[in-house]
């Protein structure tokens, strides 16, 4: 029971900050039982069956545990980490992620707060669109015809391009970062399936040479 806990190190959330400590928790776990099973033995030449048992599951633990940290380093690529290669977005993010079945959530559907920002967005819009009867008073009051002074539009032009860009810098930037998430979460479930598997497979080979 407790060798099956440490494949569930793999379902934990990256963001919860628990993922190494379960494993290391198992793992002095099961060097206490081990310890407790080796002073009720008694004395051989030989290895007993579940001294080996205990030796390949701390094995499998402190593999599973370096390979945590390893997934916990994908996870928290920050904005400036290179993008996913093309040979890893195929292969992870396409074949893995359906094969262990990770999907994002909410893909297909709209979220209020998205239909929200629109309705403030039309707003602000609407709001704007009556601001340069005021501006165009104000222009002709200094004696600067709206229509035809080319700087205002100069400057708008100026303005709305650099919003524009750090707006597409930014969304770039959470891209990367959302793909290099769903990396880390993708390979959490495909190795959470091959630890459980290889513990089924490694207790019922015990079991069967004990029977």
């Amino acid at each position: 029971m407790v060798s099956f806990l440490a494949p569930l190190g793999f379902y934990l959330p990256a963001d919860s900050g628990e993922k190494v400590s379960l494993g290391v928790t198992v793992l002095l776990a099961l060097t206490v039982f081990q310890l407790l099973v080796a002073e009720s033995m008694p004395p051989s030449e030989s290895v007993p069956l579940i001294g080996k048992y205990y030796i390949a599951t701390m094995t499998m633990i402190t593999a599973s545990t370096a390979l945590t940290i390893f997934i916990l380093n994908v996870h928290h690529c920050g904005p400036g980490a290179r993008p996913v290669p093309p040979w890893a977005r195929r292969l992870i993010l396409h074949h893995m992620a359906r094969l262990c079945c990770v999907y994002e959530v909410g893909e297909s559907c709209k979220s209020p707060q998205r239909a929200l920002g629109e309705r403030a967005d039309g707003r602000d819009a609407a709001g704007l669109g009556e601001s340069p009867g005021e501006g165009e008073v104000g222009a002709e009051a200094r004696g600067c015809p709206w229509d035809r002074c080319l700087c205002h539009h100069d400057g708008l032009l100026r303005n709305v391009g650099y919003i524009a860009g750090c707006f597409r810098r930014h969304r770039a930037a959470q891209r990367r970062t959302g793909e290099w998430k769903k990396v880390a979460k993708v390979m959490d479930r495909f190795f959470m399936w091959v630890f459980f598997l290889m513990v089924f497979l490694m207790s019922v080979l015990v079991l069967g040479q004990a029977a």
